[in-house]
């Protein structure tokens, strides 16, 4: 995800910025830019990586902020780089994030007279401040004023030309102050100034702190509050990691952020409907027969949620096929067949080469991915962005939440277009995705409880997930998981075909891991679990409030969902394969025989 970088001190804030953003290079990025300030700004910005990023000579500059950018407004360009400065030049500021209501914002702002050089949403903020300046406030007050406005979520580093300060606020994306001998530094993450103290201050949601080289302020509201220093005692590869262990493990714990992006400016209550920027023909969608979506391993188990709740919700018949084994046959019509390309790295050879087999046949083609400019993204007719920010470990598992969730609002989308879904169905829909950040973080809350079920099956001799309608997709994830990531067997069944074959299999070493929650048919799972008991497996089961399941060796309990319950209950079998690999201490984040983005055939 973006990365911030703020330094106010004595010394000269050009290089210290830069090796900042230089120690945030692990978290991905497509552009990269500095702001100095002097009694004018100097601000240096491109596309690209930091290492093509030259320092600009300002030596008496003692006061900067920096900025690692990852696309979600606009593509990774010069002039949609950050920092952002105000009309007039005087104003710089970097953000992580997204500003829900920029537009409407940006459109009073156009009224004004100011004018916009980037197709960001953040280019609004430094405008708002320099108007709240123009009419007498300080930087510390016009930031205030100017957070009052915003809608979204944000963490935000401002400054002044001729000021040596640094004003920064957060809500939903993290913020941490460093603070050092006659010098403050911010960041989003320690990394970037682990070099000069490991003495931090983490601003909560509503803050907004005052950076000068000899104090640290923090408000709230206006009133001034008091937060702990506490002591970073990791190593610099933690401190990489956010203090995990691993990437992957940051990365599932990340889930909830991801998930707020994902939906962030998308979802309109009152309306019942969502905003996707995705512009089909006029009544190409009421027309529509067919979406055929075509994917590869995790992504493929996104489309099989996915193609249930297109059919559920939108009432088109849709359909799954693995990547490589595509062909656009059958006699369906290419002009009433949608087909979606859904791909984390928009890279995935077989993906690229289904999606071109579909475009050759007539078909419209749409992008479901989470890289902006990736060859995808050149090949389809629109794109559809997850906005899970960079994924490091190759084990997919934010980026699997976010391409449901995404899917999700598509199959809303689709549904109001064609007329098959009611304001207040959907209404309801778009209420139960809001709830998915605050679900997963309360299944993230349990993971002490994950680690004992870890330890106490570790070494069973095989691992069997089950699960039916969208809990099937889930064990399918699930047992993918732990085959990745710790080398043990592991399969995911329908639970109905249990006793179709697999029972054969089942032994005291095999536990049995099950999908019981709403969505799912949990009552109807049970039963399937308990023949599997009767042979001796255990059972452990994530589970929806109200079900009863005395007779599980061990339950996880998910929280109300509906039909998205079955993707909290993932974060639990995600965190269960996690546990198992560690201790076994497998290589969790490059598990072997495997790659990140899979570019061959």
């Amino acid at each position: 995800m973006c990365g911030i970088v703020g330094y106010v001190g004595t010394e000269p804030a050009g290089q210290i910025v830069y090796n900042g953003l230089e120690n945030l290079d692990y978290r991905g990025y497509d552009s990269a830019g500095i702001a100095l300030v002097e009694r004018e700004l100097t601000v240096a910005k491109q596309a690209g990586e930091v290492s093509e990023l030259s320092v600009p000579n300002t030596p008496n500059a003692t006061c900067g902020i920096g900025h690692t950018r990852w696309s979600t407004h606009g593509p990774p360009t010069d002039a949609n780089a950050h920092p952002h400065t105000s009309q007039q030049g005087t104003v710089a500021v970097v953000h992580n994030g997204i500003i829900e209501n920029h537009e409407s914002l940006k459109g009073q702002l156009l009224k004004e007279g100011y004018a916009f050089a980037s197709d960001t949403d953040t280019e609004v903020i430094p405008h708002l401040i320099e108007r709240e300046l123009d009419d007498g406030h300080d930087l510390l007050s016009a930031v205030e004023r100017v957070v009052d406005l915003l809608e979204g979520s944000y963490a935000i580093a401002a400054v002044r030309a001729g000021s040596n300060r640094i004003v920064a606020t957060r809500h939903e994306s993290p913020l941490v102050i460093g603070h050092g001998d006659d010098a403050a530094f911010l960041a989003s993450d320690v990394t970037a100034f682990l070099d000069h103290t490991r003495d931090v201050t983490y601003l909560e949601d509503g803050d907004v702190a005052l950076l000068e080289p000899d104090s640290v302020a923090v408000y709230r509201n206006g009133e001034p509050v008091d937060h702990d220093i506490e002591t970073v005692d990791w190593d610099a590869d933690a401190a990489e990691k956010g203090g995990y262990e691993h990437y992957m493990r940051k990365e599932i714990h990340e889930q909830p952020t991801a998930l707020r992006q994902t939906l962030s400016g998308r979802i309109d209550l009152d309306r019942g409907d969502v905003d996707l920027d995705v512009d089909f023909p006029q009544g190409y969608l009421e027309s529509l027969e067919e979406i055929q979506l075509v994917s590869c391993g995790t992504s493929y188990y996104a489309s099989q949620y996915a193609a249930r709740l297109l059919e559920e919700i939108a009432d088109v018949r849709a359909s799954v096929e693995i990547a490589s084994e595509y062909e656009f046959d059958g006699g369906r019509d290419p002009w009433r067949t949608l087909v979606i390309a859904v791909t984390q790295s928009g890279e995935t050879a077989d993906t690229l080469s289904a999606i071109r087999r579909a475009a050759g046949a007539g078909a419209r083609t749409l992008a479901v991915t989470n890289t902006l400019g990736s060859s995808v993204t050149r090949e389809t007719n629109d794109t559809l962005f997850i906005r899970a920010g960079p994924e490091i470990g190759v084990a997919a598992t934010k980026t699997f939440a976010s391409q449901v969730v995404t899917l999700a609002l598509l199959s809303v989308a689709i549904g109001r277009e064609r007329g098959t879904l009611s304001t207040a169905n959907a209404r309801t829909l778009l209420e139960n995705l809001r709830t998915l950040p605050g679900a997963v973080q309360q299944v993230l809350d349990e993971e002490e409880h994950v680690l004992e079920a870890a330890r106490e099956y570790q070494d069973s001799e095989s691992f069997f997930f089950v699960g039916r309608r969208y809990g099937y997709p889930v064990a399918l994830e699930g047992a993918l998981k732990l085959k990745e990531i710790s080398y043990d067997h592991a399969e995911g069944f329908a639970a109905g075909e249990l006793k179709h074959g697999p029972l054969a299999l089942v032994s005291e070493q095999t536990p049995v891991l099950a999908v019981l929650t709403a969505g799912s048919d949990g009552s109807e799972t049970v039963n399937n679990l308990t023949e599997a008991q009767a042979r001796g497996a255990p059972a452990i089961g994530t589970v929806s409030d109200g079900l009863e399941t005395k007779s599980l060796d061990w339950t996880f309990e998910v929280p109300e969902a509906d039909v998205f319950e079955p993707l909290v209950a993932n974060v639990y079998f995600q965190l269960f394969a996690y546990h198992v690999a560690n201790l076994k201490g497998r290589s969790i984040d490059k598990p072997r025989n495997l790659a990140k983005s899979v570019t061959v055939e």
